[in-house]
Order: structure tokens, then C-alpha cells, then sequence
């Protein structure tokens, strides 16, 4: 679900759950489990029980279907025009919950909707098996050539966290981007309401640092605190000028999670670092042993046309009539995937676009005449 629909999600929980006095026995009259409600800061103010209870339920699927399944039966909801599109939430995410249950989310070749495409990358799925299943390796740094497709790791790793418990928040870096910028964009993510200003900015103007390594601890136990278990995403680690100190949060930062993951083991947060070469500023050699690499590379014609084979095997078209389509028929289709997809990556787009960007949206394109037929 995007963020728009969980906003409105986040509406409805107040209006039709939360708008009471007693929230706890609210949610408990509606099923939720006591050990989930007693560990949300609920308060008597709805709109931040909402949020809180939302955070709360997107950081597992199956909470995620709980919460619509709440709505949904709440009687005052039941009555509106809107429960018409909280329905349809609920059946989207009662499909999710099936294919998770069915399928091995880190083969999925097609996101969000059955309309998103992810392509190859067959190193950092199992990569990132092995990463979520060993608590001791929190470190995941992404190369590889420009245009090779780094930045849409972030894609696959939202839609691994819908079915692994996590969400991934990221920082886009910049040739000018500074450490206090930084902080203050990841301490957007790991704040929760109420919360107030960050220490190091106490009038709320912009302060200054006071120092790189208090800054990247408050980060680490600010994020190991959160409701949800959080992976800090640093994208276009490239971009950055080789003397900015953002170089040194990242090394400090990095410490402090080692720190918090010894205390705290699994809750504590996940750094990636996208577009971070082997050949940049190393991370500190205590970290040696927590650090995971992958590396990117462009898709060639036999990723795509594995891919095609894959996705449409997966979803069918729509029409009953084209739904059982020959073998032979669907190999002809996915040659013709492959040939207009190239055609399209190669004709350009638009400005700053990168080739796997492109290569994506006309994979993408592919995919809703395939099910459309």
C-alpha cells in the first residue's frame, strides 16, 4: 500500500476505532492481541493513538491485515462510502498474505500491485537472505557501475520489509550534503510524535552539531527505540565529495549500530550504503566481520528474458479467453517483451533517467499489455 492510502488508513483509526476515552479496551474489543496493545504509547489524544497503532501495524503483514480487518468491522465505518475502499485495502492484503505464505518473496519478480518490476539481481537476493537471517552482519553496502541500478535496491528492500518485519528509510546524498543535513533528514524517520527537537538542535533553527559521534548515537538509539525495526538507507554514497564529514558519520554511525546491535541484537537497525565503491573510505576495522557486499550490474538480454519468462508465467492475463495461453505462444510473447523493452531503454528518456530506470518502466509497460491481453 502506498503512503497516501496509508494516511488514509491512519484517518480512519482515529474516527472509527480510537475516538474514545479508553483506547486500550477499545482495541482489545476489537481482537487486537493485549501484548501488542499494552506496548503502544497510547495517550487521549486520537490522532497520535492512530499513528502510533498504524506504525505499529505495517512493520508485520500479518498486523497489517489485522488492522484492516479491525476497520472493516468497526460498526460506524460499516455504514460509509468508505468502506467500500477499505475493503478493497483488506482484500489486497489478504492476497499479499497468501502469496507470502505461497511464495518465496525473494525470488518475486514483479512488486506492488503485480505491476512493479524488479529485474535480476540474483546475488543480492540471496544475499539478503543470508543478511536478515544473520543478526550479526548489519552492514550492507551495494556497488557497482552508474546506471547499473543501485539506487532501486531500495525498491526490492520495501517490498522484502513488508514480509520480514523491517521498513527502510532513506537519505539521498549529494556532492554538498553535509552531516547535520543528514541527522536531520534521518531524524525525520527515527522521531516519533511528541518526541521534540533533537538534542543537538534544542531551539529547533538549525543548530550545529555538537559533535559527529553524539550525533550518530542519538541516531542509533533513537532508531533502535522506534515501534518499527528500521534500515537506514544511504543512497548515492558516490556523489559525496571525498572530504565531506559525512564520510565520518557514516563511520560513526556504523559503530554505534555495532554498539546497539550487541545490546539489542535484532531490534537494533541495518545501515545500507548504496553506490559505496570498494575502493572509497573504508568503515572502521572493528566492523569487519558485520559487513555484507553486493554489487550491481546492468541487465542483459538473457536477465530480461528470464525475467519476462518468470513474470509471465506468474500473472496471467485477465481475460478468461487469453488466460490459458500455449507455451509457445507466451515464448513468442516474452521475445517480443524482451526486443520492445531494449528498443525503449535505448531511445532515451526522461532527463536524469537512468538506463535501468528506463529498462524498468518499459518492463513495466510490458507487463500491463501482457495482463491486459
Amino acid at each position: 500500500m502506498t503512503e497516501t492510502e496509508w494516511d488514509l488508513v491512519t484517518t480512519w483509526a482515529q474516527s472509527y476505532l480510537l475516538d474514545t476515552t479508553d483506547p486500550h479496551a477499545q482495541l482489545l474489543q476489537y481482537g487486537f492481541p493485549q501484548q501488542f496493545v499494552g506496548a503502544l504509547p497510547l495517550t487521549h489524544v486520537s490522532a497520535d493513538n492512530a499513528r502510533a497503532l498504524v506504525r505499529a501495524s505495517r512493520t508485520v503483514l500479518h498486523r497489517q491485515l489485522r488492522l484492516m480487518e479491525a476497520l472493516t468491522g468497526a460498526d460506524r465505518l460499516a455504514v460509509l462510502p468508505d468502506v467500500v475502499k477499505a475493503r478493497e485495502f483488506l482484500a489486497r492484503l489478504r492476497d499479499d498474505v497468501r502469496a507470502h505464505t505461497a511464495q518465496d518473496t525473494f525470488r518475486s519478480c514483479v512488486l506492488q500491485n503485480g505491476t512493479e518490476a524488479f529485474i535480476d539481481r540474483e546475488d543480492l537476493r540471496e544475499t539478503l537472505r543470508r543478511f536478515i537471517a544473520d543478526p550479526d552482519t548489519f552492514i550492507l553496502l551495494v556497488d557497482g557501475e552508474p546506471d547499473s541500478g543501485r539506487s532501486y535496491t531500495y525498491t526490492f528492500l520495501r517490498h522484502i520489509g513488508q514480509h520480514s518485519g523491517f521498513r527502510p528509510v532513506r537519505v539521498t546524498l549529494s556532492r554538498t550534503s553535509t552531516a547535520a543535513e543528514v541527522v536531520r533528514r534521518l531524524a525525520d524517520f527515527v522521531t516519533g510524535p511528541g518526541a521534540g527537537p533533537a538534542p543537538f538542535d534544542r531551539t529547533g533553527r538549525g543548530d550545529p552539531l555538537p559533535s559527529i559521534d553524539e550525533a550518530a548515537h542519538w541516531v542509533a538509539a533513537r532508531a533502535t527505540a522506534a515501534d518499527e525495526r528500521l534500515w537506514l538507507v544511504l543512497d548515492e554514497c558516490d556523489k559525496l565529495d571525498p572530504s565531506s564529514d559525512v564520510w565520518d558519520f557514516i563511520g560513526q554511525l556504523a559503530l554505534a549500530l555495532y554498539e546497539h546491535t550487541a545490546a539489542r541484537g535484532e531490534q537494533a537497525p541495518r545501515l545500507v550504503l548504496l553506490g559505496y565503491g570498494r575502493s572509497m573510505r573504508q568503515l572502521p576495522y572493528d566492523l569487519r566481520g558485520s559487513i555484507c557486499w553486493d554489487t550491481a550490474r546492468v541487465a542483459e538480454p538473457q536477465d530480461l528474458r528470464a525475467f519476462f519468462d518468470l513474470a509471465f508465467h506468474e500473472s496471467a492475463p485477465r481475460s478468461p479467453v487469453t488466460a490459458g495461453l500455449p507455451e509457445s505462444t507466451v515464448a513468442e510473447l516474452v521475445d517480443v517483451a524482451v526486443e520492445e523493452v531494449l528498443c525503449a531503454a535505448g531511445r532515451g528518456g526522461e532527463e536524469g533517467q537512468s538506463y535501468m530506470r528506463r529498462v524498468c518502466s518499459a518492463a513495466e509497460e510490458a507487463i500491463r499489455v501482457y495482463q491486459s491481453l
